[in-house]
């Protein structure tokens, strides 16, 4: 049975991977503004991801037998400065997500729930690849500069994004 303290932390990380979702959306929003429709499918689809995590989350409590207590999410930011502002705010959430699914993690092995640290399992490698793939795009980022030519070839490469497989998801 699921105690108290890992459903209220578990419904807490429900919040955090919607706002997650609803961040991604902003960013799609901005970059739609910006005119460069290939960050934003990259953004929108990065809006699914997060949802899905958020769900798998939900699906893990119902299927516990715990309660689902859905909370209100807090606004995301709006404004940018630039695409690359925009992905080094993207990475600096994703570690702040990162450190929120780690002490997820702590919480369930010192309570000594397994099926919860199974499920955070997902989530740990999750991360790793979620912080790999900003850090790539702000890399890329830093190289064009203010060179436009380069961030319309990186804005067609964001644009050949897929989503991921439901294998993967699984």
């Amino acid at each position: 049975m699921l105690s108290k303290k890992l459903q209220d932390a578990i419904n807490e990380q429900i919040n955090a991977e919607l706002y997650s979702a609803y961040v991604y959306l902003s960013m799609a929003a901005y970059f739609e503004d910006q005119n460069l429709p290939g960050f934003a499918h990259w953004m929108r689809l990065q809006h699914d991801e997060e949802q899905v995590h958020a769900m798998k989350l939900f699906d893990f409590l119902v299927d516990r037998g715990a309660r689902v207590v859905l909370k209100a999410i807090d606004a995301p930011p709006v404004e940018f400065e630039s695409p690359l502002q925009v992905f080094e705010a993207a990475l600096e959430h994703e570690r702040k997500v990162t450190g929120l699914i780690n002490d997820l993690y702590g919480l369930a092995l010192e309570e000594g729930d397994y099926p919860t640290q199974v499920l955070l399992q997902w989530f740990i490698s999750e991360q790793v690849e979620e912080e790999k793939s900003a850090d790539d795009i702000v890399q890329q980022l830093r190289l064009v500069g203010d060179y436009p030519p380069g961030l319309l070839m990186l804005d067609r490469e964001m644009a050949a994004r897929q989503p991921e497989s439901e294998e993967t998801e699984a």
